[in-house]
């Protein structure tokens, strides 16, 4: 009897109109997060004016978001391996939703730190819109559809500039916090039409709802099926006796696999037998560089967000011999933020043209120690214009090499354990969250910049050198 798996279905029926509606939701996931992070670069400084907090509060307001991200992103990543990557898109939204409305009606810095972190934890599920997208994409489409669901989080810092420099000019912070939640919401209503991974159906022994998944998208592509019957792994000839390297354990799964996957989760529990398997000897090397892969693109990507909206009213209060200058609304500081957020474009753009001609691992080294190149010479204070130059060629590089990170690393993960994989490395992302506002705000505040830059330069360097060393090249590879 011919049979197939997933990814055999999927590069047999091709991307079609089916992917495009999976693309628009896990997209305006993406957009929801993008806008929450931006938001941060212009609501702390307008928080310290109107309730005359320190630096450190300022920078902390940050910080709690990320702390939050960090929780809900390990947390949404168990739930959806354990319960359906449905559920987790559902009830992370709901979450984040609601505390983003409530948030814009905090009565104290203390309240709005609370709710602040609560929102963070609701968008730490964000990456599972990327686990669940990328499960219905056909192998040899992956590189180029992940790039264009990236531009979705393009989309989202560009809106939000925008909608900083019209809200904050005539409103107030709060009805920015409002605005941006607003987004979230717009998710809940379609949520009924969302359909469950196929991969992971199967991976739960549920191949007959993942049949019904699969003809939905032949009859939505209006294609058909290949002849067979559905499997979750092709048998293969397995020698017990020999070693398996981690290359090989990183290819379609065996039934020695498959029976080991049953085992460790019928002892230990779906979501700590995956945490297991990413600590195994096969997988270990490639969790411990993907980590801190993670931890260094996010503290430079979120870095560069906030030295855009922090370095020239930095460098304006140290030149004056004034540390503590409340920061003033700065028509200037939205239309930089705004500029720099255009920089992520032409980010996109590279990565389209190198994830797929040079693979995932070249790719982002060579983008990574291009960003130290660019933010090198910010070492010293730079005039204005050449300042934003720099700032949009290292925005703009640190956006390739995030983009084919978030593409490379559900590739590296077997299916069973993908969004906790992908979550736990978003996790230790977002400690690189966490940090950088101490040294993105904190430490320019203290009139540091040499300091400042110098420790971003380490960190992408260290992450280029960690690009290099990942033991595997996903590019063309299948995901079963």
């Amino acid at each position: 009897m011919e049979t197939y798996t997933t990814d055999e279905a999927l590069e047999f029926m091709g991307f079609g109109k089916f992917q495009l509606l999976v693309l628009a939701y896990a997209g305006m996931g993406w957009v929801v997060e993008s806008m929450e992070i931006m938001l941060l670069s212009f609501v702390g400084p307008l928080v310290r004016e109107e309730w005359n907090i320190s630096a450190e509060n300022e920078s902390l307001l940050s910080s709690v978001v990320f702390a939050g991200m960090l929780i809900g992103a390990s947390g949404w990543g168990f739930v959806s391996d354990k319960y359906g990557r449905r559920i987790c898109l559902l009830f992370s939204t709901l979450f984040a939703s609601g505390m983003g409305f409530l948030s814009a009606f905090s009565p104290n810095y203390s309240c709005l730190l609370a709710l602040r972190f609560l929102v963070g934890i609701g968008v730490g599920g964000a990456h599972v819109f990327t686990s669940w997208f990328l499960e219905f994409v056909p192998a040899q489409n992956r590189g180029t559809w992940m790039v264009i669901f990236s531009c979705f989080w393009t989309i989202g810092t560009i809106l939000e500039a925008s909608l900083a420099w019209v809200v904050i000019s005539v409103l107030s912070w709060r009805w920015l916090l409002a605005l941006t939640a607003l987004p979230c919401s717009l998710l809940i209503p379609f949520f009924g039409t969302t359909p469950e991974s196929p991969r992971y159906l199967c991976v739960q022994n549920r191949t007959s709802d993942a049949m019904l998944v699969l003809e939905r998208i032949a009859i939505t592509n209006q294609a058909a099926l290949p002849p067979g019957v559905l499997i979750y792994h092709q048998e293969a000839k397995v020698d017990h006796s020999d070693l398996t390297s981690e290359k090989e354990d990183l290819l379609p799964v065996s039934e020695k696999e498959c029976t080991f996957d049953n085992a460790m989760s019928f002892k230990y529990g779906g979501g700590i037998a995956a945490l297991l398997r990413l600590l195994s000897r096969k997988l270990l090397r490639s969790t411990l560089l993907l980590w801190f892969a993670f931890f260094a693109n996010s503290f430079a990507y979120y870095g560069l967000v906030l030295l855009t909206a922090q370095l020239s009213d930095a460098n304006r209060s140290c030149t004056s011999g004034q540390t503590n200058v409340v920061p003033q609304k700065d028509v200037n500081l939205y239309k930089d933020t705004f500029i720099t957020s255009l920089a992520e474009v032409p980010g996109l753009i590279l990565s389209a043209v190198l994830v797929d001609w040079f693979g995932r691992k070249a790719s982002m080294w060579f983008m990574l120690f291009h960003c130290c190149a660019f933010i090198g010479p910010l070492v010293l204070q730079q005039n204005e214009l050449l300042t934003t130059v720099l700032l949009f060629g290292a925005r703009a590089v640190a956006m390739g090499s995030f983009t084919v990170l978030c593409l490379y690393a559900p590739e590296v993960y077997p299916t069973s354990a993908r969004s906790t994989g992908v979550g736990i490395a978003t996790a230790i992302g977002r400690i690189g969250g966490v940090v950088c506002p101490l040294v993105a705000v904190g430490m320019l505040r203290s009139c540091h910049q040499m300091e400042a830059i110098l420790v971003f330069e380490l960190v992408l360097f260290l992450a280029g050198v960690a690009c290099f060393l990942f033991p595997i090249e996903t590019k063309g590879r299948g995901m079963d």
